[in-house]
C-alpha cells in the first residue's frame, strides 16, 4: 500500500471507533427490528454505508485500493473489526449492506444498479442475500428453489431459510435452479434480483442466539420481469461465490472485533478484581491466559491483513481467506469463552458484555462457509496442484 491508502484506512478506522462509540448506545435496549432499522440509520448518517457499494456505482471512493467497479477487501475489514468491537448489530447491518447488494454491483443491468445502490449506499434502501437452504448450505449445487422462464420473465417457487434482514429488506438477490435438479451442479443456477413487494413473497421470521433479524423466506408464483436476471442465466453459482470471496473474509474481521472487545474486557476484569487479597491479574494461570489470546489475537489479525490485501490486489487468494476466516473465527470462540472464565459467575449473566461477546461470535464459524469447508477448501490448494 502506498501512503495516501495507508493514511485512508487509518482514517477509517478512527472514523469507525468515534462512531461505534456513539452508537452504539443508541441501539442498545431496542427491539431487534428498532435496532436494525436505527443501525442501518446510524451508519447511513456517517456514511459508512458507502463502503459497501462500488465507487462506480455511488459507493465510496477507494482510491486504488481495488478497482473501481468492486469494494475494498481492507476497508471492509477495517471497519468490520471496529463496529464488532462495539455492537454486533452495528456489525451486521453493515455488512449486509454489501453481501446482498453486490450480487446487483456485479451483475445487474444499469438501470437496476443506478436506481438501487446509490440508495443501498445512503441507507434508503436494505439488502439481503437469499442463498440457504433447508437442504442447501454448504452445497450450493442442491438449491432446490427453482425459477422458470415465462414470457414476461421469471416465476420463483421455494423457499431460503436463515436469510438476514428477512421482513425488513426492500429487495433479495436470490440464486434459484433454472434448469436440472438438485445437486446437477453449479451450470444450472441462476441469481435473480426480487423486490420485497413481489407478490408470493413471504416472510417467517425466528430468533437466533444474538441479536439478528433474520428469518425463512418464500417464493409462491413469485413473478419478476426478464432484466432482473442478474448476470448470465446458469451462471448464478459463479456470482454467489464472488460474493462470497469478496466478502468472507470480512467475517473474520468481525471475529478480530469481537475478540479484541473481549480481550480488553478480560484485561481491565483480572485487574480490577480480587481475590485472596490481591487482583486476579497477578495469578500466574490468568497472565497465561491473557498472553495466550493476545498472541492468538494477533496471528489472526495478520491472517486477515494477508487475505484482505491479496483479494483486493485481484488474486485468487482461496487459501489465504480460509486460513483467515478458520483461524479468525475459531479463536474469536476461543478468547470470549476465556473472557466469560475470567468473569465466573458474572460471565454469564445477561446484560454482561463478555456473555454478549460470548453469543455473537458463536455464528461466525458456520456462515459464510463453515470451518471444515474453510479446510476442505484450503487443503485442496495444498494439495492438488493447480490446472494448467
Amino acid at each position: 500500500m502506498n501512503a495516501e491508502q495507508e493514511a485512508l484506512l487509518a482514517d477509517l478506522r478512527e472514523r469507525a471507533r468515534a462512531f461505534g462509540r456513539d452508537a452504539a448506545p443508541r441501539v442498545e435496549g431496542l427491539s431487534e427490528d428498532d435496532a436494525a432499522r436505527k443501525a442501518l440509520a446510524l451508519l447511513a448518517e456517517a456514511n459508512l454505508l458507502a463502503w459497501t457499494v462500488p465507487g462506480k456505482d455511488g459507493g465510496a471512493d477507494a482510491r486504488g485500493l481495488c478497482a473501481p467497479d468492486t469494494v475494498s477487501v481492507r476497508a471492509l475489514c477495517t471497519l468490520r473489526d471496529e463496529l464488532a468491537w462495539h455492537s454486533g448489530m452495528l456489525d451486521v447491518m453493515f455488512v449486509m449492506q454489501g453481501l446482498g447488494s453486490y450480487p446487483l454491483a456485479r451483475g445487474g443491468n444499469a438501470a437496476l444498479r443506478k436506481e438501487y445502490l446509490p440508495s443501498v449506499a445512503r441507507g434508503r434502501r436494505m439488502a439481503a442475500f437469499a442463498l440457504t437452504e433447508p437442504d442447501a448450505g454448504s452445497s450450493l449445487a442442491d438449491v432446490a428453489t427453482r425459477a422458470e422462464k415465462t414470457a414476461r420473465g421469471w416465476r420463483i417457487n421455494g423457499s431460503k431459510t436463515f436469510i438476514s434482514n428477512a421482513g425488513l429488506a426492500e429487495f433479495y438477490t436470490v440464486l434459484a435452479r433454472t434448469s436440472g435438479a438438485p445437486g446437477d451442479g453449479g451450470d444450472s443456477l441462476s441469481m435473480l434480483f426480487v423486490p420485497a413487494s413481489a407478490r408470493g413473497l413471504a416472510i417467517e421470521r425466528f430468533e437466533v442466539m444474538a441479536p439478528h433479524p433474520i428469518g425463512e423466506v418464500r417464493f409462491s408464483d413469485v413473478e419478476v420481469p426478464a432484466e432482473n436476471l442478474l448476470g448470465v442465466d446458469g451462471k448464478g453459482l459463479e456470482l454467489a461465490l464472488a460474493t462470497l470471496a469478496r466478502f468472507r473474509t470480512s467475517v473474520a474481521a468481525a471475529a478480530n472485533g469481537f475478540a479484541r472487545r473481549a480481550l480488553d474486557e478480560s484485561k481491565a476484569r483480572l485487574t480490577a478484581r480480587k481475590q485472596f487479597g490481591k487482583p486476579l491479574s497477578t495469578f500466574q494461570a490468568l497472565r497465561f491466559d491473557i498472553a495466550d489470546m493476545d498472541v492468538r489475537l494477533r496471528a489472526s489479525q495478520l491472517l486477515v491483513a494477508e487475505a484482505a490485501e491479496a483479494v483486493d490486489n485481484g488474486s485468487k487468494a482461496a487459501a489465504e481467506v480460509a486460513r483467515a476466516k478458520l483461524f479468525a473465527t475459531e479463536n474469536a470462540g476461543f478468547v470470549c469463552d476465556r473472557a466469560v472464565q475470567h468473569f465466573g459467575g458474572l460471565g454469564v449473566k445477561r446484560g454482561v458484555i463478555v456473555e454478549r461477546l460470548y453469543r455473537d461470535v458463536r455464528a461466525l464459524r458456520i456462515y459464510e462457509g463453515t470451518s471444515e469447508i474453510q479446510k476442505l477448501v484450503l487443503a485442496k490448494e495444498l494439495l492438488e496442484p493447480p490446472r494448467g
